[in-house]
C-alpha cells in the first residue's frame, strides 16, 4: 500500500525497514505541498528512487498501487509496455527507448530512506 502524508522541504527520511531485492514499492510523499508518487527499488546493496511516471506519456508504471510488472531486473510500464532497467532507469525497449525514468538521489541505511528533492525552479 502506498505510504501517504510524508512532508518534506529539502529531504525526507522515510522508514522502510525491509526492501526485498528487485521488488519495487511505491511511496507518495508530499513534496512542496504536492503528492509525488515515487518508486523505491533495492538493487543488491543499493537503493534506487524514481518518479512513478513513464517518460512516454506520463502514466504511472504500476497497474495497481504497489503492483508492478517485473522480469529479470526490469520494470515494465503497464500502459504501453516500455521496459526499464531497475538499476539505472533506462528504457531498454518500447515507445520511449533511450529515455530514462526520473531519478532521485537517495541513501538507505538501517531501514531509513533519505531522499533528496531537487531544488525548485525559479
Amino acid at each position: 500500500m502506498p505510504r501517504q502524508g510524508l512532508e518534506s522541504v529539502n529531504c525526507s527520511l522515510i522508514a522502510i525497514p525491509v526492501l526485498e531485492n528487485e521488488t519495487p514499492v511505491t511511496i507518495t510523499p508530499l513534496i512542496r505541498g504536492q503528492s509525488t508518487p515515487l518508486i523505491v527499488i533495492r538493487c543488491g546493496e543499493s537503493v534506487r528512487v524514481y518518479a512513478n511516471r513513464c517518460p512516454h506519456q506520463g502514466r504511472p508504471l504500476d497497474y495497481a498501487p504497489d503492483r508492478f510488472l517485473t522480469k529479470n531486473a526490469t520494470l515494465v510500464c503497464a500502459a504501453h509496455g516500455a521496459v526499464f532497467g531497475m538499476a539505472d532507469g533506462l528504457c531498454l525497449q518500447g515507445p520511449c527507448r533511450g529515455e530514462s525514468l526520473t531519478p532521485y538521489a537517495s541513501l538507505w541505511q538501517d531501514g531509513v530512506l533519505r531522499v533528496e528533492w531537487p531544488d525548485p525552479l525559479d
